[in-house]
């Protein structure tokens, strides 16, 4: 694998899901590399990038060794590890000198582990969790946070342009998923909190709109209040197709992380009970606007 003819890398995905499914059209379309993908029960449609020239694999092993690059693009830190280190998982096929790219959102703890089995194997591991949503991803616009060695980043770096806006090396293999999960965090318990006073709005009869323009206009103003005000003014929760257990799991990792650094984690355990009771009521496939409707009196007649 060599920087000059970039393009010629053959590239193999991992998750070709809601997230995984926008890296893959655009790292043929906008990069036009080769595409491996493991063909999955899980996988959203595939049709585009069959029609791209994409070719599936069944089994782990074979694709890694079909592969310059390997990215995943899963759930979590239990799909990770099992997708490496299983018998016929990627390190068990994988190349010397190539390269994993986990943009999953998985636990740091277990991120070490998992580059240290792939240097192991005589290949690289970037950790490269995303910020931003499915259409980011599906346009070729997702924010990544690297974790890992400059020289493998820059080996990447046309691979990357092709599916992000924005790549920042924030330090070792790990940071990456560390920051992501102080981002998700901050991300997650802003509209939390907000999806709480919304409720509580909406019970006291205040009108969704004067509500929404008293915060915008004061210090309720934010990233938050843009993601769900098209569901507190129009019932809207598809602008952000975020489920409310993924945002339970990255509490979960959250609360982990803090755990095993010795942090302070007061406020996640607040927001992560709130969460919990909602999950717990079945409603963990809505998404994560929808909390403003489950935190009502009656949410079940709205």
């Amino acid at each position: 694998m060599t920087v000059k003819g970039v393009t010629q890398m053959n590239i193999g995905i991992v998750g070709v899901g809601l997230m995984g499914h926008g890296i893959a059209r655009n790292v043929m379309r906008r990069g036009g590399f080769a595409l491996n993908y493991f063909d999955h029960p899980g996988n959203r449609p595939v049709d585009e990038l069959v029609e791209l020239g994409a070719t599936a694999f069944d089994n782990l092993q074979q694709l890694a060794t079909a592969s310059d690059v390997v990215i995943l693009c899963v759930t979590g830190t239990p799909q990770v590890e099992a997708i490496l280190t299983g018998e016929e998982g990627v390190i068990a096929g994988i190349r010397k000198g190539s390269i994993v790219v986990d943009c999953s959102t998985a636990l740091p703890a277990s991120t070490l582990r998992m580059a240290e089995a792939v240097q192991t194997a005589g290949s690289d591991f970037i950790d490269a969790p995303m910020t931003r949503t499915a259409k980011f991803a599906h346009e070729g616009k997702l924010n990544l946070l690297l974790g890992g060695d400059a020289a493998v980043i820059d080996k990447l770096g046309p691979l990357l342009a092709s599916f992000t806006e924005s790549v920042k090396h924030v330090g070792a293999v790990s940071a990456g998923h560390r920051l992501k999960l102080l981002h998700n965090y901050v991300s997650v318990g802003f509209m939390s909190l907000l999806a709480e006073a919304a409720a509580q709005s909406a019970d006291a009869g205040i009108d969704p709109q004067s509500f929404v323009d008293v915060l915008a206009e004061g210090g309720g103003g934010s990233v938050a209040l843009d993601r769900l005000s098209p569901f507190i003014l129009n019932g809207d929760s598809d602008s952000l197709p975020f489920t409310i257990s993924n945002a339970l799991k990255d509490f979960d990792y959250y609360r982990q992380m803090s755990t095993d650094a010795g942090a302070e984690h007061t406020i996640a355990d607040g927001v992560h009970s709130a969460l919990s009771q909602i999950v717990e009521r079945g409603a963990e496939d809505a998404y994560l606007p929808e909390l403003v409707r489950l935190m009502q009196k009656n949410p079940t007649n709205q």
